[in-house]
């Protein structure tokens, strides 16, 4: 079997069609891990004031104000 090869910039040679599958239980925990992460950040941007906050005062309010903002999140 012959294998074709890409070149990308002239320099180096990568094999297509050559990738092997990786296995849903090595990707579960990555997965998780992921998950995890979008959901306290997701907590920080969209519900890090008033009755849910976790932190007193406005200092994480104000960190992510912007963001706040451009994900679609109301604040004032």
């Amino acid at each position: 079997m012959t294998t074709t090869t890409s070149s990308i910039a002239g320099d180096t040679c990568f094999p297509i069609g050559a990738g092997a599958a990786i296995p849903a239980r090595d990707l579960a925990p990555w997965a998780v891990l992921a998950v995890l992460i979008a959901t306290v950040f997701l907590y920080f941007v969209g519900a890090e004031q008033g009755a849910f906050a976790i932190f007193d005062g406005m200092y994480v309010h104000e960190y992510v104000h912007d963001g706040r903002h451009l994900l679609g999140f109301p604040c004032h």
